[in-house]
């Protein structure tokens, strides 16, 4: 037996035990999170099976397979798992919006525009807005972060010539009780929503009544028509949302992802680590030529942080002129 072959087998084995590990790892958390009842029971159960098997099986394939098995039930399980609409949701994501398209006009359905008067005790209002494809003039970005600027929370405003911006927020759909989990966040715990809402809802919560998070507006290089594509990519997805929940996920059904996915295949964005490490996003987007390209991006980036000019407007009159001073592109 060759050193190289050594080395190649040990390395095989290494690779598999690791891989072995994050299967079962993930195997634990969605027994602790999704069961239905006795959860930590049976994640401690999987969890104390799983050490017995690796103590007491002699040959590593048999163990291989016995780990296997027990990953595939439970994975098995999992998937089957089905989100509902029906639920004690949290006030402010009571409601899903839909939307009615006939030729030019577009009805939107619980459009929300809560009054605040803190982040927790508000007023919910559901809307319905009419406007026209036809007056859709662009796109402008909101970009939220609240800690680690690594990550962070996209919202998509659409402008219009004769009507209030309507934004897209791609949350999680949380019941009463519930508060969002990262860990939590990769398994079965939230439903997905896409939150239609007025500026003044969806970013003025984020800017004058949330603690320590940072919100920066930039607008867009998209043209009108692209706009208008991309206003009814938004349409086309809440309204399949409407007709059948899905579920939200971490890493592959995000508030980044989900706009991803959402274009057709030959017009997504290419892959890039940013798309996950989204707080990183507005460089991705400035290097691409989406955003203004006058400036370099550091100095953009600071132009955009709009917090300071959204307190202006604490009773949020004229919020979405307001805290578009001084960006470029107005």
């Amino acid at each position: 037996m060759t050193v190289s072959y050594r080395i190649a087998r040990c390395s095989t084995i290494v690779i598999a035990w690791l891989l072995v590990s994050i299967a079962l790892a993930w195997a634990f958390g969605a027994l602790w999170f999704d069961a239905p009842a006795a959860n930590r029971i049976l994640a401690t159960v999987f969890l104390v099976v799983c050490l017995g098997v690796i103590g007491l099986v002699r040959r590593v394939g048999r163990k291989f397979v016995a780990l296997a098995i027990l990953f595939g039930a439970v994975l098995t399980w999992w998937l089957t798992l089905k989100p509902t609409d029906d639920a004690n949701w949290q006030p402010d994501v009571a409601q899903l919006a839909w939307a009615e398209i006939s030729g030019d006009e577009v009805i939107l359905h619980n459009v929300r525009n809560c009054e605040y008067r803190t982040e927790t005790d508000y007023t919910p209002h559901w809307e319905t807005r009419t406007m026209r494809l036809s007056q859709i003039t662009g796109i402008d970005l909101a970009i939220n972060y609240w800690g680690s600027p690594w990550m962070a929370h996209p919202i998509v405003s659409f402008q219009f010539t004769n009507a209030p911006p309507i934004c897209f927020s791609i949350e999680t759909r949380k019941k009463v009780g519930q508060t969002y989990s990262a860990i939590g966040g990769l398994y079965r715990q939230f439903a997905l929503i896409y939150i239609v809402a007025d500026e003044r809802d969806v970013i003025r919560v984020r800017t004058n009544y949330r603690k320590a998070e940072d919100v920066y507006l930039y607008h867009t290089t998209v043209s009108a028509e692209r706009a208008r594509e991309r206003f009814l990519e938004y349409i086309h997805s809440l309204n399949l949302i409407r007709d059948k929940a899905r579920w939200y996920n971490a890493i592959t059904t995000n508030c980044t992802t989900s706009i991803r996915t959402q274009r057709p295949p030959s017009q997504r964005t290419p892959w890039n680590w940013r798309i996950l490490a989204n707080g990183k996003g507005d460089e991705l987007l400035y290097q691409m030529g989406a955003l203004d390209q006058s400036l370099s991006f550091a100095e953009l980036k600071r132009r955009a942080r709009i917090n300071q000019r959204a307190l202006y407007t604490s009773d949020g009159s004229d919020f979405s002129n307001q805290i578009r001073v001084g960006i470029p592109g107005y």
